[in-house]
């Protein structure tokens, strides 16, 4: 008989915790499933809130603590406590799963012959008020992912799927221990951004792996007042651009200020626009800001790589 674990990583969000086990527990599924819970050293009420949880009828809640910091480890530890499963489900912890989510991603997984599905993410904004500039350009970086009303295969990355609602054929990650989330992408706390789960993705994509989009697989994911502000776009364009300079960038050697001089020229190029949209109020300056503020993160990560580089000649 095949199995299914429907799986979160938490930290901090104990109080979120009732509602999402029992939007879990309520989903139909063709196949047996239980949840698991991965405490990623909450410093709240998580782990008491986890026991009284596990003691409530539904499906079996397990939980565990993965005590190194971060979602990568986090996520890790969920494909490491799922190795006998057949699919393993991630959604996250700010987040409710809307009917029917499981029976589409089994469907895909089992019948349509995907080993990995994804689908539609919709950002809720309650309790709070969606402010007028955060347009609807700005939602996939509140983790909305919208791909259309229609199932998709998805071969590039010019869609990508998060782990805020994706499924895996398990027998991925057992063919090859190697095939994790890759530690460099880790967020730690309230550290923001991260890309591990892009990363996972585009991984896949290169090696030809079958990957479905179904739009009957939806989550509403629910956004903290702390991130409707402009200083949390930049920051999150800040940190990816970071990580692209300093692990996906194509090598293309040196200058003056040790990157190469088309980088200082594309940052020099963003900020100047940007500031130009700041003094004329335009509605797209967020926007301009977070392609300014990524571009000095690449500067910054490269700069970062080479060094680490040139330290570690002999």
């Amino acid at each position: 008989m095949k199995s299914l674990t429907f799986a979160f990583c938490t930290y901090n969000r104990a109080d979120r915790l009732d509602a999402l086990v029992a939007a879990m527990r309520a989903q139909a599924c063709p196949l047996p499933f239980d949840i698991l819970a991965v405490n990623n050293n909450s410093g709240d009420h998580t782990e008491a809130e986890l026991q009284r949880l596990g003691a409530l009828p539904g499906a079996t809640l397990r939980h565990v603590t993965e005590t190194k910091q971060g979602i990568v480890p986090a996520r890790n530890r969920a494909i490491a406590e799922s190795l006998d499963r057949d699919i393993l489900v991630f959604i996250d912890d700010d987040e409710l799963p809307e009917p029917g989510l499981l029976t589409a991603a089994c469907d895909a997984l089992m019948r349509e012959g995907a080993r990995c599905v994804g689908g539609a993410v919709r950002v809720d904004f309650a309790p709070h008020v969606r402010p007028r500039w955060l347009g609807k350009e700005l939602l996939g970086f509140l983790a909305e992912v919208d791909h259309g009303d229609q199932p998709l295969w998805l071969t590039d990355d010019s869609r990508l799927l998060w782990t805020a609602n994706i499924a895996y054929d398990m027998s991925l990650f057992r063919e090859d221990p190697d095939l994790r989330f890759d530690r460099r992408y880790n967020r730690v706390g309230a550290d923001v951004g991260g890309g591990e789960d892009a990363a996972m993705f585009r991984t896949l994509v290169s090696r030809g792996i079958p990957i479905r989009y179904r739009p009957d697989m939806v989550t509403r994911h629910f956004v903290e007042a702390w991130r409707l502000h402009r200083r949390y776009f930049l920051r999150l364009h800040y940190r990816a651009g970071q990580r692209f300079g300093q692990y996906a960038m194509a090598d293309a050697g040196g200058g003056p200020l040790g990157v190469p001089p088309f980088m200082i020229r594309q940052l020099l190029e963003h900020a100047v626009k940007w500031g130009i949209m700041l003094l004329g109020r335009h509605p797209q300056s967020v926007r301009q800001g977070m392609n300014a503020s990524h571009a000095l993160g690449s500067v910054v990560g490269y700069r970062r790589r080479r060094r680490g580089a040139a330290e570690s000649r002999p």
